[in-house]
């Protein structure tokens, strides 16, 4: 057996180990059994709580990346009308400008009698100056359309910065309105999930974490029985290093929805955040992660790489290695180890592909 293959043996069954083992330590601190108590009739049980609760904090999952994509495109808007603010700025100034140049021309031909210096050397006698004289009334004709061609540019590219910004007002107003709904998403899901928990004794809240385990442990358990680890081999790039070196070191702070750090985050917070600690900036949000990153097969996965999870892609972990991905679960949790297969993979994508 190769070096490689009995490391990602050892890391496996560590990661294993760790899981089973925080089993055991749920239940030794409660002093309760394995199996859920029997609830009163027409009561949830547990394990229906359990699940209940998961749900709402996957659609406040759902609503956060949601609230982040239109966070993140309001910031480009805004930056879009800082940039036609500064266009329009310049335009009125070469407007000015052009302006000047006109009228110095109307006071020099005043000056002059109301006729240019080139139409008083064409009327001359000379055929040396009626030549000369020619040739400046055609500079100046040319001189004249081209000004006036150039107002006419820039009055307008005055016109469409103007209707420029106006769509980009309307679209950062329409991020906001989103923002809005999202955030009141988010919080109605966060509250009515706390609430459900808050319900609970002592000794059930350990219980319902001992299951969140135990769900996790069995998913992971399932994914590596199919042998998926002895084809994933790759190892990580450099940039894919420093985004993992990241990523480690956030663990045990807090997740906190919206947040990218550096002293809570939310999952695509963690993953935007470390690789651009790496060097690479990716999208904002787990949806856009998976739309715009090049995906790899699940076989090709490397250290660095980003696991996208559920049908809506509203969860990004991290892929550390031996079968592990580290990410921000949920509201109430710290940033932390899980195994990859411990909850269902939609996709995988590289960012440094």
């Amino acid at each position: 057996m190769g070096t490689v293959e009995r490391r990602r043996r050892r890391g496996a069954s560590a990661l294993t180990l760790l899981c089973a083992t925080a089993l055991l330590a749920v239940s030794a601190l409660t002093g309760v059994a394995q199996a859920a108590p029997m609830p009163e009739p027409g009561a949830k049980s547990l394990e229906q709580v359990r699940q209940e609760i998961d749900e709402l904090y996957r659609q406040a999952g759902t609503a956060t990346d949601a609230y982040n994509l239109a966070e993140s495109e309001a910031k480009a808007q805004s930056a879009k009308i800082v940039e036609i603010a500064k266009q329009v700025v310049a335009g009125q100034d070469r407007i000015t400008a052009l302006k000047n140049r006109a009228g110095a021309a109307a006071r020099a031909q005043y000056r002059s009698g109301g006729m240019p210096a080139g139409a008083q050397l064409a009327l001359s006698d000379s055929p040396g100056q009626f030549l000369d004289g020619a040739d400046r009334i055609r500079q100046g004709e040319k001189a004249t359309t081209d000004l006036l061609s150039e107002m006419n540019r820039t009055q307008s590219d005055l016109q469409q910065y103007a209707k420029d910004a106006s769509a980009q007002w309307e679209k950062l107003e329409a991020n906001r309105i989103k923002q809005e709904t999202s955030k009141k998403q988010i919080e109605e899901k966060i509250k009515s999930a706390e609430s459900l928990e808050s319900k609970l004794e002592a000794e059930e809240k350990a219980r319902l974490i001992q299951l969140e385990q135990e769900a996790q442990y069995k998913a992971q358990t399932a994914w590596l029985s199919t042998g998926v680890l002895k084809a994933i081999n790759s190892s990580a790039s450099e940039s894919g290093k420093k985004a993992v070196q990241y990523a480690t070191a956030q663990m045990g702070k807090p997740y906190v929805w919206g947040a990218e750090g550096p002293d809570s985050f939310d999952c695509s917070g963690l993953t935007s955040q470390a690789w651009r600690a790496a060097g690479k900036g990716i999208p904002r949000t787990s949806q856009e992660q998976l739309r715009l990153l090049p995906k790899v097969a699940i076989k090709d996965m490397r250290p660095g790489d980003l696991i996208i999870y559920f049908d809506d892609a509203s969860h990004v972990g991290m892929y550390i290695g031996d079968g592990a991905m580290i990410h921000a679960p949920r509201p109430g949790r710290n940033v932390t180890l899980a195994g990859a297969g411990s909850m269902p993979i939609k996709a995988v994508v590289r960012p440094d592909a």
